[in-house]
């Protein structure tokens, strides 16, 4: 409860925007675009997996850096820094982790996955002093082996660019032999050239319901280092 002059009154809120009814569409049209830009690009990929007891003390750790470079042939592949730090005692890396690291994470809403989705428009927000319109997005069903996501991303009200994204990979994997649960995680991205906006940082602190007792878990994943491949500049972004 606050207090406040004698006879004040209360300004109402100014509506929202009204949104483009294809919205869903633009932005998945402009997602494309940024896929197609990125997948042009080399960078580095920095992960740091904890994992944390009840007074929020670290008991184990997964770290590696990993570059994503092309070959020779001009192929796509990955090339691990060094060898990873795995302290991890309660917990371990899982395939679907890795591919929730690749798809999920820096979640691309393009032409071609929009089908899988179902979206509801929620409003106008200002975040990260860009001027953004809010969709929440969820799968319409998920196939056997499917990573989808569901929750929340901020579209530039300009050019339609995911600013950023919260939310959580989907399904959780529950079974009588194993369960392989995944934590809510916030994803920011920056421009690029001043035309398109990649993943610079992505982030999670939450606390995982195993049947054999609460984990909590803390994440990072930091892109960096982003190269046209061929150029010769490295890109380099502000420190979220």
């Amino acid at each position: 409860m606050g207090c406040g002059a004698a006879g004040a009154r209360a300004q109402p809120a100014p509506p929202p925007d009204e949104a483009p009814p294809n919205l869903p569409r633009l932005i998945a049209h402009q997602e494309s675009e940024t896929k197609a830009a990125r997948d042009d690009y080399t960078f580095r990929q920095t992960l740091v997996f904890t994992e944390l007891d009840g007074h929020g003390a670290a008991t184990g750790e997964y770290r590696e850096e990993r570059d994503v470079i092309f070959s020779p042939e001009h192929e796509r592949t990955e090339q691990i820094i060094g060898k990873p730090l795995l302290t991890l005692k309660r917990l371990k890396m899982t395939d679907e982790d890795f591919q929730d690291i690749r798809g999920i994470q820096p979640f691309v809403m393009t032409e071609d996955q929009l089908w899988n989705y179902e979206t509801k428009f929620r409003g106008d927000e200002s975040i990260d002093g860009v001027d953004c319109w809010v969709l929440q997005v969820r799968p319409r069903q998920i196939l056997q082996g499917q990573r989808l996501f569901d929750g929340m991303l901020w579209a530039d009200k300009k050019d339609f660019s995911i600013v950023r994204l919260e939310g959580q990979a989907v399904p959780q994997m529950l079974s009588r032999q194993s369960e392989n649960l995944f934590p809510r995680f916030t994803t920011i991205r920056q421009l690029v050239d001043g035309r398109h906006r990649f993943p610079v940082y992505t982030y999670a602190d939450d606390t995982l319901p195993f049947s054999t007792g609460l984990q909590r878990v803390r994440m990072t994943i930091r892109y960096t280092q982003y190269k046209r491949f061929g150029a010769d500049s490295v890109i380099k972004f502000e420190k979220p």
